[in-house]
């Protein structure tokens, strides 16, 4: 299919195609990634040996969820910078660094609702 006829096609096959190509780029092309999928793989871990109820583990997997979101948008952003302008440009640096900063700031959230849930819940198995 020539890649004009592929922008054209926007049945839902394509649509999720195209997102399932997009969550593969975006996750092997970043190292920041990996450091997330590894903060996530301790945290689930550690939900599972202490016991987590369905509460904790959905808003465990929310905060994950968000993280990674998170992060495949400022890769977005980091990729359109690089086709729109090579050269220095203060507003492209903007708006990376508001986009890593969102990232930031949901690591940040995801850290401190993971440590009260999982603070709690190791206190509760050691019996503190």
């Amino acid at each position: 299919m020539p890649d004009e006829e592929i922008m054209l096609d926007r049945s839902w096959r394509r649509k999720f195609h195209c997102a399932f190509r997009g969550l593969k780029r975006g996750m092997r092309g970043e190292s920041s990634f990996f450091v997330h999928v590894f903060a996530a793989a301790a945290v689930v871990v550690a939900a599972g040996a202490f016991d987590a109820d369905r509460y904790e583990w959905c808003l465990l997997g929310l905060c994950i969820t968000t993280v990674f979101t998170a992060e495949m948008f400022n890769s977005s952003i980091e990729h359109l910078a690089k086709a729109v302008d090579r050269n220095f440009n203060p507003h492209l640096r903007d708006a990376l660094d508001i986009a890593g900063g969102a990232v930031l700031l949901a690591s940040l959230g995801a850290a401190a609702l993971g440590l009260a849930i999982l603070g709690r819940l190791a206190s509760t198995a050691l019996g503190w």
